[in-house]
């Protein structure tokens, strides 16, 4: 496990990249769907238990649905911040030690990682993502067991399979082995099915054919 300080600096370095690349992004690249969205809600990684209350209040029928209150919270942000506020909005972010009421900072870390790429691989871009810190989040992940924060994820059955890490001493679960990059891992491990163009081995073939079948 890394320590705090590592994590809030795999935080902060992924917070720049993520900023550097929406920077680069032509007008016509800010259109494509959900990218402002997703941009959006990288803003709002530090919001306090009042604002949560607020965002719970206002739309009291989503009150125990983490998802539609996370997807509006984002909407909203999107349609109130300017493409240029939404880069300066986490650049500002940089070096703040702080994250959303009811997480830890290693969800903060998931969600800069795995929503950075969420950016990058529809646009055909690259981002880094430094392994280590990956493999924090994919353990993360795993240590939800399907419940808890897991529900902001699409459900992606990789129980019962071993999952390998082939840039990192990164691997976990037992059966027919899916190996890869740490990011696809991660990305397969928070239900974007991106992940399997990553992946080899025997337990790739039957998750896409689970995945087909579905």
């Amino acid at each position: 496990m890394l320590t705090d300080d590592h994590i809030w600096s795999a935080i902060d370095g992924q917070r720049g990249r993520v900023a550097d690349l929406l920077e680069s992004l032509t007008d016509e690249q800010w259109q494509h769907p959900s990218l402002r969205d997703v941009g959006a809600h990288l803003t709002l990684q530090q919001m306090t238990l009042a604002r949560a209350v607020r965002l719970v209040l206002r739309n009291p029928s989503h009150a125990l649905d983490v998802n539609r209150i996370i997807h509006e919270s984002s909407r909203r942000q999107a349609a109130a911040l300017s493409t240029e506020a939404i880069v300066a909005a986490i650049r500002a972010t940089v070096g703040q030690r702080r994250h959303n009421v009811g997480v830890t900072l290693r969800e903060t870390l998931i969600d800069n990682l795995v929503h950075g790429l969420d950016i990058a691989i529809p646009l055909k871009l690259d981002l880094e993502i430094p392994a280590d810190a990956a493999a924090e989040a994919a353990a993360r992940v795993r240590s939800y067991h399907g419940t808890g924060k897991n529900r902001v994820f699409r459900e992606i059955p990789l129980r019962e399979f071993r999952l390998v890490a082939t840039d990192h001493a990164w691997c976990a679960g037992d059966g027919p082995e899916i190996r890869g990059p740490i990011r696809a891992l991660l990305l397969l491990l928070t239900g974007r099915p991106a992940g399997l163009a990553d992946v080899t081995g025997p337990g790739a073939d039957v998750l896409r054919r689970q995945l087909v079948a579905a």
